[in-house]
Order: C-alpha cells, then structure tokens, then sequence
C-alpha cells in the first residue's frame, strides 16, 4: 500500500525518537485463558486474556472492546483474536471483553423521535462503559498474578468498541458516578481508538480535566461513525477523531492523531493488523515513557478513490440502525 506522509511530521517523528526499526517478532507460546468477570441484567460477561507463558515481568496491558455497532460482535472473532496475538508477541498482555449490546433489537422507522433515539443511544453507551469499568477492575484487581503494570493499562476499541473507551475517558475526566465503578484513583494509562466518537446530549464536549494520552485512527469519510461531529438540536450527537484531536491540541494534552485520507470505515479493523509499529510507538512513548507528545500524521493512500466525506446523525442512524 502507497502511502504519502508529511515530510515535516516525518522528521519531528525521527528527531524525538517516536519511529524505530523493530526486528522481526520471534514465535512463542500464548496462552488463552477466560473468566467471568460480571453478571449484568442476568448475561453473563467474560473476558479472554492472552499472554505468554513462563514470563513474569510486569507489562503493559491493552483491555479491548471489540466493535458491532452495538448490535453485534464477539470478543472471540478470528480478527479480534488475530490482534489480540500481534499484542502479546509485541510485549503486552492483551484482554478482550464481552459488553452487553444495547441497540441489538433497536430498528428506526422512517420517523423518529429525535430525543427518544438520543436517550437510547446514551443509556447504550453508558452500559457499555459500565462494563468496560467493570472489566477494568477485574483485571486491576488480578494484576500481581497476571504479571500487569497497572500504570500501564491501556483501553482499546473498534467502531462501537471505540466509542466506548472514548466515552469512558470522557466520563472519567469529568467526574462522572460511574467512574466509581473503577478503582479508587485508577486513570488509564492511555486510550486508543479505531474509527471512534464521543456521545454529547449538547452541543459540544467540554473536559473537566486533561484526559489519559489517547491515540486516534479514522478515515476521512467514515460513514458510520464520523470523523469529524454530527449533531442534530435537542439530541446531541456524536464527536469524533477530528473533533476531538482539534480539543486536545487546545488543552496541550498528549495525543496521536492518524488520519486516513478517502477512507471509510475499514479504519475500524485495518489498524489492528497493519499499524502495530504505530501501536508500539504510542503505548512506548506515551504510556510508558509519558513524552508530552502531540502528533497528528495525515496518511493519502493514492490507490484510494476520492471518496464523499459529508456526513449527518441521520447518515449514522441509517447506516447502523434502519
């Protein structure tokens, strides 16, 4: 794959030490344990974790939420477990959770009601974070035995996934109740989200407090969650990578923006077998050496058609929900 990349943002990267030649990853046993980690309007939820065997230092640990819409997905799918290996191989120790799908009997008519949809769609996301919290305390609590950093735990989402970690990061940083769920004083120690948003019942996201580093994949012409913000008057809406990054660059807090020019909502997935290195280099610098970075790297893929980039709430409601 053809990829143009800013010279500048090529030389800044080299000069701080944020791009490395990394040799070859050896093979090596993985193991693949799973747990109950709650039970949830009587559904059970459980987490797989992966790590390698007969190791005993402390590590990073990449919790992730796997994408669906909210309709759908599996923590068990071959692409998720795919990347949850490529994680262990790289040095960390990968979780994948289950998280109860709020909008799996949710179809929209021809007309909606506008505020009705966004209370449904903010009680969806708040019970997926729940669960996230609850997933994260389960492994905070287990971190001796599997050998975690808890400095180092670092919530990972696709799509849906990603609006839930976003979502958690947002709520932790403005005080919310449900950030009570996790650990007296626990902030994660990063965030990284795959084509994801944040949802707001107003017009715009304000932060409390500076958020974790958060790392930040989108195309420009995602047509399902969207890059940039879509609104609609008395629901809110969602904000998303472009959004956000422009937020976080006014609060010189750390963050990593990757932006896919002409792509759509491949960005979901792609990351999680073809930007590892990047991946590698955010938890690396970010996470574990704390460098008060802030990069935004524009990726053209010239093999990429220009593609239709305007998008609304009434786009993502169709497109997921009708």
């Amino acid at each position: 794959m053809k990829k143009v990349f800013a010279l500048a943002i090529i030389l800044c990267l080299l000069v701080q030490g944020m791009i490395s030649c990394s040799s070859p990853v050896k093979p090596s046993s993985v193991e693949k344990e799973t747990y109950v980690f709650a039970i949830r309007e009587g559904e059970t939820l459980r987490l797989n974790k992966y790590a390698k065997v007969d190791e005993d230092t402390a590590k990073p640990c990449v919790i992730f939420v796997f994408g669906g819409g909210f309709v759908g997905g599996s923590r068990d799918s071959d692409y998720n477990s795919a990347f949850m290996q490529r994680l262990v191989e790289n040095g960390y120790v990968a979780i994948a959770i289950d998280y109860r799908l709020g909008m799996k009997n949710a179809k929209m008519g021809s007309e909606f009601d506008p505020e009705q949809f966004g209370m449904l769609m903010q009680n969806t996301i708040q019970i997926a974070v729940e669960d996230l919290f609850a997933a994260t305390r389960f492994v905070y609590e287990h971190a001796d035995e599997w050998q975690i950093n808890t400095d180092w735990i670092v919530a990972c989402g696709s799509s849906a996934g990603a609006i839930t970690v976003l979502q958690g990061e947002y709520l932790i940083c403005n005080n919310s109740e449900l950030s009570r769920l996790l650990p007296n004083g626990f902030r994660y120690g990063g965030i990284i989200s795959f084509a994801g948003a944040i949802f707001n019942m107003g017009d715009e996201l304000t932060w409390s407090a500076n958020p974790s580093p958060i790392q930040l994949f989108h195309g420009d012409a995602d047509r399902n969650v969207p890059y940039n913000k879509a609104t609609m008057e008395s629901m809110g809406g969602l904000f998303g990578s472009k959004y956000i990054a422009d937020q976080l660059k006014a609060l010189k807090t750390p963050y990593y923006f990757y932006e896919i020019g002409n792509a759509a909502h491949e960005i979901a997935g792609e990351p999680m077998a073809q930007n590892i290195e990047e991946i590698n280099s955010f938890i690396r610098g970010m996470v574990i050496d704390r460098k008060p970075y802030m990069i935004h790297m524009a990726v053209e893929d010239m093999n990429r058609p220009e593609t239709e980039k305007e998008f609304t709430l009434i786009d993502y409601i169709i497109t997921n929900y009708q």
